[in-house]
């Protein structure tokens, strides 16, 4: 077991390297960098057209919304959506072997979906791409937002998810410490598409992660075993030398296994 200092540490190193493997032209572990190295929003908006991801969404909030245990029809849904979307024209290359990836994990023909090479760290999978968030540094100044998911059994975020579980981590490059009250929080909706088993939790800094910036929210969920479909979205508050500032980031979509 880490302790919960290495804990703090190690994630705040997979946080970085996540973020410059996010915006990376190949899908290989990319090393911390520091803030005066960060990419900058332009160059991700360049790099990451994140658009057709994007639409994936609605769809899989669509599936977690609906009355009662999903059934076939909302993984369907899903890999229907993922269809339409890689048949589109023009689509740019990264965009579209990403897409292959999703919909041989969504139709169970291949591996645990896109995710990060294997470190010396836990297990993770980032989502589908970075999202921004206007304003959350200053009036005129944007924040890259990066999500991760940690399958358990892991001791990352603190304090781990256990074997069925899974752990959310989301943080906004550039930010100051968040604050502890969040309103309206940041949420991740998620889908199991074997199990059945969805939901809808806040994210929080309970964790204590990067107290002093850039701010970091996590939230550990009883996913189960399975592949499993994820949303996040929502504001983000921080506290600044000026006053509590809130910003909202666009959705980011990531898809995993679990056991």
């Amino acid at each position: 077991m880490l302790s919960t200092r290495a804990s703090r540490t190690a994630l705040s190193a997979l946080v970085l390297a996540a973020g410059a493997a996010l915006v990376a032209p190949t899908p290989t572990m990319a090393a911390p960098q520091s803030a005066a190295t960060q990419p900058s929003v332009p160059a991700i908006a360049e790099n990451v057209p994140s658009g057709a991801l994007a639409a994936l969404a609605p769809t899989i909030v669509g599936a977690i919304s609906a009355p009662g245990p999903i059934a076939d029809g909302g993984q369907a849904a899903i890999l229907a959506q993922a269809r339409v979307l890689l048949a589109t024209p023009g689509i740019p290359a990264q965009v579209k072997a990403t897409l292959e990836r999703v919909i041989t994990f969504l139709d169970g023909s291949g591996g645990g979906g896109p995710e990060l090479p294997p470190s010396d760290g836990p297990r993770i999978a980032q989502f589908l791409y970075p999202t921004i968030g206007k304003g959350c540094i200053g009036p005129t100044s944007d924040s890259v937002g990066t999500a991760l998911a940690v399958p358990g059994p892991a001791t990352l975020p603190p304090p781990g998810p256990a074997a069925d579980q899974t752990g959310f981590v989301f943080t906004a490059l550039g930010t100051k410490t968040a604050t502890v009250v969040q309103n309206p929080p940041m949420t991740v909706q998620w889908v199991n598409l074997d199990n059945g088993r969805k939901g809808t939790q806040a994210l929080t800094n309970e964790a204590g992660i990067n107290a002093d910036g850039p701010a970091t929210l996590t939230a550990i969920a009883d996913t189960g075993h399975g592949r499993v479909a994820a949303v996040i979205t929502g504001s983000l508050t921080t506290a600044t030398a000026d006053g509590d500032r809130t910003c909202s980031f666009a959705p980011t979509v990531g898809f995993f296994s679990v056991g």
